[in-house]
């Protein structure tokens, strides 16, 4: 009973149908496996491959450029706010469960404060690269949430712990993260930033969530 009502609260959070529930219990259940695909709909965690940290955010805006709802890598796996539900761009005719190609433009909506993965010319706090917040809502999102996937290698859909980089539209700098601290924040976050060269630094894989099965409609 306590697994099905968990699987309701999940489903309801990404806007899942009755149907959803239970297929996506189910993804919930397989997601350690290797190879499983990051659909439309899926809430995951995106771990930094050269840190370890999550992609984070939390209810505390930038004390610097934008003033938005700040964005950081955080160490600790067990962390609510580490959860981004994937999502098409508004004009997109993708559907929830359809894989993700490489190519993609994708949005990541932070499942806890509703608000979009953003970012725009403003200088980020710690290193002076690119501002990554998070920004809008529900019913406000623009191109400055859209950010086209990219995946290393020969993979053409997007994998559970494949890696992948994000590349901003509107300012062309790359999801990124390094070992830059807050002090202000506790926890041992770290700064997340763009920068518009590819490093070995701004390298992401899905990790931890709940992944929705791939929509086999047509």
């Amino acid at each position: 009973m306590a697994l099905s009502v968990l699987a309701l609260a999940v489903a309801v959070l990404l806007g899942a149908s009755i149907y959803g529930v239970d297929r996506g219990a189910e993804a919930a259940s397989a997601a350690a496996v290797e190879g499983l695909e990051v659909t439309y709909g899926s809430t995951v965690k995106l771990m930094h491959e050269k840190t370890k940290h999550r992609l984070h955010s939390h209810d505390v805006p930038y004390g610097s450029g934008s003033g938005q709802q700040s964005v950081t890598g955080f160490p600790e796996v067990d962390d609510a706010n580490s959860y981004w539900i994937v999502r098409p761009a508004p004009d997109s005719s993708a559907k929830q469960g359809d894989a993700i190609e490489t190519g993609s433009i994708i949005r990541l909506q932070h499942m806890r404060t509703r608000k979009w993965l953003h970012s725009h010319l403003h200088a980020s706090p710690l290193s002076g690269n690119l501002e990554v917040s998070c920004f809008g809502g529900d019913g406000q999102s623009d191109t400055g949430d859209y950010w086209r996937l990219e995946i290393e290698g020969s993979g053409k859909l997007w994998k559970r712990d494949q890696k992948v980089r994000l590349r901003h539209i509107d300012t062309g700098g790359y999801l990124h993260s390094h070992n830059k601290k807050y002090n202000r924040l506790g926890g041992g976050q770290q700064e997340v930033c763009g920068v518009r060269e590819k490093r070995a630094e701004n390298i992401w894989l899905a990790a931890e969530g709940v992944y929705l099965p791939v929509n086999e409609s047509k």
